[in-house]
């Protein structure tokens, strides 16, 4: 599955799409297709809205309940700098489309970086 660890709140928190339910889930909530939510984080271009929904519903597939990842929005995720909550919605989208960064990379000759 893939998935983006970020701290959020109080601790790391697991964010995952890991069915095409859920991915249509956010489409709904947002308004728009994944693709062009995508070039939305990418332009700027997004609402509070699109990064709480991509945060809260990440937050579903990546394990929580609906009313974990509820609470955990409504209260990390509202009054605090967008820039911050910005940089965790980004990431789950990142990884959405290109896929998690291994926690481990290694360089050109296979040694841990």
């Amino acid at each position: 599955m893939i998935q983006h660890t970020a701290f959020f709140g109080d601790g790391e928190k697991v964010f995952a799409f890991p069915t095409r339910d859920l991915i249509e889930e956010l489409e709904r909530k947002t308004g728009h297709g994944v693709g062009a939510l995508f070039r939305r984080f990418r332009a700027s271009d997004y609402s509070l809205s699109d990064v709480l929904q991509v945060i809260r519903l990440g937050l579903v597939g990546g394990g929580n309940s609906p009313a974990e990842a509820d609470q955990l929005v409504s209260i990390y995720g509202v009054g605090r700098p967008l820039a911050e909550i910005f940089a965790v919605a980004d990431g789950v989208i990142t990884a959405l489309f290109f896929g998690s960064a291994p926690e481990n990379p290694q360089d050109e000759t296979g040694q841990t970086a």
